[in-house]
């Protein structure tokens, strides 16, 4: 059977039951084929299966004290039994007492023992039998061998003169199993071997020649025979060398080993030889290894031992040759010739293959096998020669093929395939299993396939049975599928459908012929991925950034799709060239193009159900080189003809060639374009100009740009010749009165054709001066001709003149003089009003002789005064300033204008005016008009507001622009949110009205159109939207964000509703606090931060309105909980500023008495103080600083209290006390809770009855003497 199939199983017989399955499945064929695989999900019980052998006999050849393990397992259901056949005859090892034979396989052992063995040497077979066949195992041998002995030998003693050649013999005891051989010396130390000293594969020792230093009496051959485990010890040799008594001479290579001039081997193909070529001479030859016949194959030849050996290993027949071995030192050389024929054992070149049938198919063995020499096949059936059996007419045996026509049930067996050559055999088992099994579809069912629009798909409906079963496929709308040209069943039951379309999608099914078996499959077809803009072919010049994209589609229901770059089809990714590629998605950045990156780029858009590819390429490009080869050619008075050869172009056609020149004698020399002639062209011939010395070079352009310059040609002039042209633009550029001034465009000087160049300037007057011309030479222009008259007409012309001649006659044009300043304004000037805001204007023609030059047209003036109601007002009209003047420039031949854009009801004045090139004459005098009353504009402004829910009052400022005498406004609105709301209106006759208050519905929106209205009619309106304003209330929907000592208060406010001002009531959930309020908050604010709360605490908040709680809530503050400890008001803020002002009074006092005293009177403060004390302030108690009584007591008596006098009934300011008092100095403080809360800065809501009474209000505490508000009362 395959060698596949053996390393599958394994090589115990125990594991046959498990691993059968697997057996049958590996040795099906592929789908297609006559014979049957039965899949891993075929549902069947108890299949019996013929007999596989899992683990052959393997031949060893063994010593007596070795055991003895032939291997023989195999599987099979029914398991196999076993039988052993030794060289051709029946061997029952259960038998034999000596073997012992296990329970499960066909093994039999031998353990080692002293007795003989050579009884069991012989050929054996192992046959595995069952109910469906027998299997016959290879041909194993077991070689015995008696254990090697030491011979009695004589000692060895050789003496050998110094320089010769010598060999120390081995003599290993015979065997058919080669013994490793290692000469060592007495202490066990391996004998030093080069390339003089050698080893020989018969085990001697070779010395090429000898020193004095060989001489020992040591030299030993170890035998080792590792598979008997004994090592056998030879004699000591004594190697004796006895010294020359002169030179030593040098002596020509000889053979050692292998004698003679040629030998032959004999060696089987995948065997290892190793090739001797021991030799002597001195000095020791070098060694040379050729084959004759061919070339030496390095990797199938290695050398060793100082390369006296060659070795092949696992040699072949094409190793088969001649090979020579050459010696040489200064003597001489020698050789050898070995001829290796290699034959081989037989071996398969075709097996033949286990298989299942069906009963009716047709099996084909195919059994060959080769060998040198070629072996001979042989067929069996379980075991039994096809020769001994009957012959069959269904069975037939041609070129090794063993043909079973319409096998049945009783075919059942297995047939060996041997191959015999006088090397060995081989043999191989194939079982032919005839089986019959009811069909099944192993494709799960309701399957669901997707598949991309254009594409191939197959879905699968595997079927198994034997004879193998049919199926057919139908479709939901399709029917039967075998007429469909794009569908198309294949052997193994699937259905493919190729190119697939969109309306493939649906429901199919495969049913097993002649059954009810029936599976469904659902295929989904997607729109197949498209590139809608492929990378572009891109021409890159070298070292700027390329940039390739590919955008693609792909069907939503897809994954998003992998892309693939490629560079000339191979893949591009970043990691490739850490600095080269960029990919981001669909597009390919390369930061810096470079000669390599040439090529074209391919995306690929990788669905998991299709793939889309677009190319395109980076080509480099670049400027073109400079043209050579630059000649001169043909050359005449006027032109040249220069040649070139093009430089490279860089994948960039030239377009065309660019020549200039430049000139020798010129001192500012720089090179000026020519000539262009297409890029195709390789010569151009050049116009030139006379006097002119030229020197040319080339350029070539493309798409990038310009070569470099090409190296400029020789000198080339040109001789003188007259002019060969005129100045152009002649005129008369006058601009003084009386004067003519004559200027034309100077000539290049490439085309003064000549030395002497000059311009001759000729003039007359168009009337009264006959035919005579006025002549001037000039270098350069203008000319000037001076008293000719104000705007005269004269025929000019300019000649361009050298020394060899004239130019050709000039055409002569009309100049005049220069022009003055108009002396008139027109005449007849009127108005003529069209409507409020337009007039037209006439006057009449001006007297040309006035105009005093060329008239360009009039000018128009256009003074604004001011609306006509204010100059009503006024008596002197004219005496102000005009607020507005705009002018209006018409042709010389207009002699009326419609003026527009006047502003109705106003004062307006106007006046006419001449000019012409010089400048502008008199105005004409000023004409008033005034233009009549017109509709007024829209008012300036229109503001809505909304006193109630429904109430809406519209304030109004006029309109900038009454254009007449407002007499009032109309007012029209209308519903906007309502179709067919009918359009109110009210008309308001008094113009002084400013507002107007409307009743409306409170839940619509109206739109309001004011306009104001003259006697002319109404004018523009001013267009607005509103809606009345809700009463609101304070926010409910409040979203709460805390914080460690705040907490943020968000709301949406509500559309339209009227902003409401509330508080935020807070109270610490500790039972000890108040309800405490915050500041006033609109509910426009949208946003509130409560400030002043304690971290870790819980509070409760609320808004309340009119004695009712509209929202409430309970949040708790971040943070770590604060511990309060009852540490008194000693470390309060307030206390200390009350306690720092107290000291600082009482030092301004003790100040005060030490100036007292020292101007020695007395300082009475109690006098003092009784002049300033309110009538409501009691006396201090006698005490050392005054106790602060309770505010229970204070509000009893309702009264506040202002600072006493410090030394009334005390003895504070006395001579005596004065001293100790100042250093010492107590003061005890008995404080309300109220008060302590007062001052840290959080305050209590309160009472409304008791607010404006409360001695703490901030607005009713009265501070005296400049001492603090909280120091209300005093004891």
């Amino acid at each position: 059977m395959p060698a596949t199939s053996q390393q599958q199983v394994g090589n115990r017989g125990r594991c046959a039951a498990l691993l059968l399955p697997l057996l049958l499945l590996s040795m099906a064929p592929k789908p297609g084929n006559a014979t049957i695989n039965i899949p891993s999900k075929y549902k069947i019980r108890d299949l019996k299966s013929p007999p596989v052998i899992t683990a052959q006999p393997e031949s060893v050849t063994t010593f007596s004290a070795d055991d003895i393990t032939l291997t023989c397992e195999a599987i099979g259901n029914p398991p196999p039994t076993f039988r052993w056949v030794k060289d051709g005859v029946e061997f029952d090892p259960s038998k034999d007492p000596e073997l012992s034979v296990s329970r499960d396989s066909g093994t039999f052992s031998l353990t080692a023992k002293d007795g003989p063995i050579h009884q069991y040497q012989g050929r054996y077979n192992c046959y595995a039998s069952n109910d469906l066949g027998t299997a016959v195992s290879n041909e194993a041998r077991i070689v015995t061998e008696n254990t090697p002995t030491l011979q009695k030998e004589k000692k060895v003693s050789k003496k050998v003169e110094e320089g010769e050649s010598v060999v120390l013999p081995c003599n290993p005891p015979n065997s058919t199993v080669a013994p490793v051989i290692h000469w060592m010396d007495k202490k066990l130390r391996h004998i030093q071997q080069n390339d003089r000293v050698i080893q020989g594969r018969d085990g001697n020792l070779y010395f090429s020649h000898v020193t004095e230093a060989d001489s020992r009496d040591d030299y030993t051959c170890n035998t080792q025979f590792p598979s008997a485990r004994i090592i056998v010890l030879k004699e000591p040799i004594k190697l004796t060398v006895v010294p020359s008594n002169s030179v030593v001479r040098n002596r020509r290579p000889q053979m050692m080993r292998p004698t003679g001039s040629h030998s032959s081997y004999l060696v089987l193909s995948g065997q290892n030889l190793e090739l001797e070529c021991i030799v002597q001479g001195l000095p020791s030859p070098k060694i040379q290894w050729i084959r004759k016949d061919g070339v030496l194959s390095e990797s199938r030849t290695s050398k060793d031992s100082y390369d006296r050996v060659l070795r092949f290993k696992n040699i072949s027949e094409s190793d088969s040759g001649e090979y020579q071995c050459t010696a040489t030192n200064l003597q001489g050389m020698i050789t050898h010739t070995y001829s290796i024929t290699v034959e081989a054992a037989p071996y398969w070149i075709k097996k033949p293959k286990s298989q299942l049938y069906a009963p009716g198919d047709t099996v084909k063995l195919d059994c060959k096998a080769d060998g040198i020499p070629s072996p001979d096949v042989t067929w069996s059936i379980n075991g039994n020669l096809l020769t001994d059996i009957d012959p069959d007419p269904k069975r037939s045996l041609k070129h090794g093929v063993l043909t079973l026509k319409n096998v049945e049930l009783s075919d059942t067996a297995v047939y060996q395939c041997k191959a015999v050559n006088k090397h060995g055999s081989i043999l191989i088992n194939a079982y032919v299993y005839v089986i019959e099994l009811p069909p099944q579809i192993l494709t799960e069912d309701g399957l669901m396939y997707s598949v991309a629009e254009g594409q191939t798909t197959e879905m699968a409906c595997e079927t198994f049975g034997s004879p193998q079963p049919n199926v057919t496929w139908e479709g939901e709308t399709w029917g039967a599928l075998v007429a469909n040209p794009r569908m198309s069943q294949l052997p193994d039951g699937s259905l493919q459908i190729s190119n697939a379309s969109l309306n493939d999608s649906g429901q199919y099914t495969c049913t097993v012929s002649n059954s009810k078996i029936t599976i469904t499959a659902e295929l989904d077809v997607l729109n197949k991925t498209v590139i809608v803009k492929p990378p572009l072919a891109l021409r890159i010049q070298r070292g700027k950034p390329a940039t390739l994209t590919c955008e693609y589609q792909v069907d939503s229901r897809q994954y998003t799709p992998q892309v693939q770059w490629r560079k000339n089809g191979q893949k591009l990714t970043e990691s490739s060239d850490s600095d080269k590629y960029m990919i981001d998605e669909s597009t390919l950045i390369i930061p810096e193009v470079k000669e390599e990156d040439e090529g074209i780029y391919t995306c690929e858009v990788i669905t998991t159900l299709d793939m889309a590819e677009a190319s395109g390429s980076i080509t480099i490009v670049d400027r073109p080189d400079s043209p050579t080869q630059i000649q001169m050619t043909e050359p005449k008075d006027r032109s040249v003809t220069l040649s070139w050869t093009p430089g490279d172009h860089h994948n960039s056609p030239v377009l065309e060639y660019l020549i200039e020149f430049e000139e020798t004698e010129y001192e500012r020399k720089e090179w000026e374009e020519l000539s262009r002639v297409p890029g195709t062209n390789q010569r151009a011939t050049l116009s030139l100009k006379p006097f002119l010395s030229y020197r040319f070079r080339v350029i070539a352009i493309n798409d990038i740009g310009k070569s470099d310059p090409s190296m400029y040609t020789d000198v080339f002039s040109t001789p003188a010749a007259p002019p060969d042209s005129n100045p152009e633009g002649v005129r008369s550029d006058s601009i003084d009165p009386g004067n003519l001034v004559i200027t034309w465009k100077e000539m290049d000087r490439h085309s003064f054709n000549g030395p002497g160049f000059r311009y001759k300037v000729m003039w007359r007057k168009v009337l009264g001066s006959g035919p005579s011309w006025h002549t001037k030479f000039m270098t350069s222009p203008p000319f000037t001709v001076t008293d000719v008259g104000n705007f005269s007409a004269f025929d000019i012309k300019v000649q361009a003149v050298n020394e060899m001649g004239e130019g050709p006659e000039p055409k002569s044009t009309i100049g005049y003089s220069g022009e003055d300043y108009p002396i008139e304004a027109p005449m007849d000037v009127g108005v003529a009003l069209i409507n409020s805001t337009t007039v037209v204007v006439k006057w009449a023609p001006i007297n040309r002789e006035t105009v005093r030059g060329r008239l360009q047209g009039y000018k128009i003036y256009l003074m604004h005064y001011g609306p006509e109601s204010r100059h009503l007002r006024q008596e002197r009209v004219w005496e102000g300033k005009p607020s507005n003047i705009s002018f209006l420039i018409t042709d010389s031949n207009e002699e009326r204008k419609v003026l527009g854009d006047l502003q109705p009801y106003s004062h307006y004045g106007l006046s006419v005016s001449v000019f012409n090139n010089k400048g502008e004459g008199p105005q004409s005098d000023p004409l008033t008009f005034h233009t009549p009353e017109g509709v007024p504009g829209p008012p300036s402004s229109l503001l809505l507001d909304s006193p109630s829910e429904t109430e809406m009052t519209l304030h109004w400022t006029p309109p900038t622009q009454p254009n007449g005498v407002l007499k009032g406004y109309t007012l029209k609105y209308q519903q906007v949110d309502k179709e067919d709301s009918p359009m109110q209106m009210i008309e308001i006759s008094d113009h002084v009205v400013s507002h107007f208050s409307l009743k409306l519905d409170p839940h619509s929106r109206y739109r309001f159109y004011l306009r104001g209205y003259t006697a002319k009619g109404e004018g523009l309106p001013i267009i607005r939207e509103g809606a009345t304003t809700l009463d609101g209330g304070p926010p409910s929907n409040i979203s709460l964000s805390t914080g460690e000592t705040s907490v943020n208060l968000t709301w949406v406010s509500k559309e339209r509703q009227r902003n409401v001002g509330f508080f935020i009531h807070y109270l610490k959930k500790d039972g000890k606090g108040t309800w405490k309020r915050s500041e006033r908050v609109n509910s426009s604010q949208s946003f509130y931060t409560l400030q002043g709360l304690q971290s870790g605490s819980e509070y409760r908040l609320k808004i309340d309105l009119k004695n009712k709680t509209l929202w409430e809530d309970e949040i708790q503050t971040a943070g770590a909980k604060v511990m309060e400890i009852s540490q008194g008001f000693v470390t309060e803020s307030w206390f200390i500023g009350l306690i720092s002002a107290l000291v600082l009074l009482l030092l301004v006092l003790l100040i005060l008495c030490f100036i007292k005293r020292s101007k020695g009177g007395k300082y009475s403060v109690k006098e003092k103080e009784e002049g300033q004390i309110d009538s409501e302030v009691r006396p201090m108690n006698n005490e050392a600083f005054g106790e602060y009584r309770s505010l229970e007591s204070d509000n009893e008596e309702k009264q506040t209290a202002s600072q006493p006098s410090l030394c009334e009934d005390s003895k504070l300011c006395t001579d005596d006390t004065l001293d100790d008092y100042a250093n010492s100095m107590q003061t005890e403080v008995i404080m309300d809770e109220s008060l302590a809360s007062q001052s840290s800065g959080v305050r209590d809501v309160p009472d409304p009855g008791t607010q404006e009474s409360s001695p703490l209000n901030p607005a009713t505490a009265i501070s005296h003497n400049g001492l603090p508000n909280s120091v209300a009362f005093l004891d």
